[in-house]
Order: structure tokens, then C-alpha cells, then sequence
């Protein structure tokens, strides 16, 4: 398995949490309610899963890869994923800081809650789309097989020293837990 086939596996498993966030804004936009374990569970898996894990396989070891074999730092498509990593995390933020109002029933933190998880499902489904139909591709042609061998050990590294034993397997739990919901 290459290390851009590893990332759109990831992929599929983020997008189906996106589909859960989808499901969960459309939920709180019926009721104003929204569900506290749902939401908790996708902040966990966003934050530690989606950008602790697979964002750092990309921002510290793949794009800077891609930078060395030619790719523009500024200007290019590293560039902008690079951005929308970063608006992310602040959608991401945003529905945690406003979790404990809305929870307390404060009907504007229930909709920034609402805004800022459409905001961040919406982002992240074109995020994907852009990396695996041009990032990707564009990776694979210019890697070259010493590239695609580092990148593999630093992607293990990642997921058993920085996320510790058994942390990807707990977020794919989380993830078909969250899908079950």
C-alpha cells in the first residue's frame, strides 16, 4: 500500500463521520437540540483522529516531501491545504468552546454549534475531494520509491509513537460507533 492509499483510507473514514456531523446539524436544526455524546465523540475524532493523526502525516512528513521534490511552499496546492487544515481546527474550536452554552440551552451557542459543524463538514468534503483527484496524483508522480518507503515508516511512527498503541484502531471504533448512532 502506498502512502496516499493509506491517506484516502483515512479519507473514506472521515468522510462517513462528516455524513454523522451532517445527520447531527440537520438534527439540531429540527430540534435545537443537540446531542451532547454525538458531538463530544466527533470533537474527540475530529481533533485527535482527522488532524492529530492524518493532518500530521500530511503537514510533517508528505507536503514537506512534495516541497523537496519541487512543489512551491507559497502559492500551491500544498499552500492551500495547508490553509484549510488551519480552518479546520477554528471550525472545530468553535463548536467546542460553544458546546457547554448550548448544552445550557443558550439558543445562540446551539446555532454557532449548527454553523460551525455544517461550516467544517462542508470545508472538509472538498478538502478530500481536492487531495485525492489532484494532491495525491500529483504525489505519486513526483515521490519517488525512497520517498513512498520514508513516508510509510514515518506514517507507522505517527500512529504508534505519537498516537500511541492502539489509537487508530480506537478511532475506527469510534467512527463505526458514531456511523451506528
Amino acid at each position: 500500500m502506498t502512502p496516499t492509499e493509506i491517506l484516502e483510507e483515512e479519507h473514506e473514514l472521515i468522510l462517513r463521520v462528516l455524513d454523522v456531523a451532517r445527520r447531527e446539524v440537520q438534527s439540531i436544526q429540527d430540534t435545537g437540540a443537540p446531542d451532547r455524546e454525538r458531538l463530544e465523540k466527533m470533537i474527540d475524532f475530529f481533533r485527535n483522529f482527522a488532524d492529530r493523526c492524518h493532518h500530521a502525516k500530511e503537514e510533517k512528513h508528505l507536503f514537506i516531501r512534495m516541497r523537496a521534490r519541487g512543489l512551491p511552499a507559497e502559492g500551491g496546492p500544498v499552500a492551500v491545504m495547508l490553509h484549510e487544515h488551519e480552518l479546520g481546527l477554528q471550525f472545530v474550536a468553535a463548536v467546542a468552546d460553544a458546546l457547554p452554552r448550548a448544552f445550557a440551552g443558550d439558543v445562540s451557542a446551539v446555532k454557532l454549534v449548527a454553523d460551525n459543524l455544517a461550516s467544517y463538514a462542508e470545508l472538509l468534503r472538498a478538502h478530500i475531494m481536492k487531495e485525492n483527484s489532484v494532491l495525491f496524483p500529483l504525489a505519486n508522480r513526483i515521490l519517488t520509491p525512497e520517498d513512498q518507503e520514508e513516508l510509510l515508516k514515518e506514517f507507522a511512527r505517527i500512529e504508534s509513537e505519537e498516537m500511541g498503541e492502539g489509537a487508530h484502531e480506537k478511532y475506527h471504533q469510534l467512527a463505526h460507533d458514531l456511523m451506528k448512532d
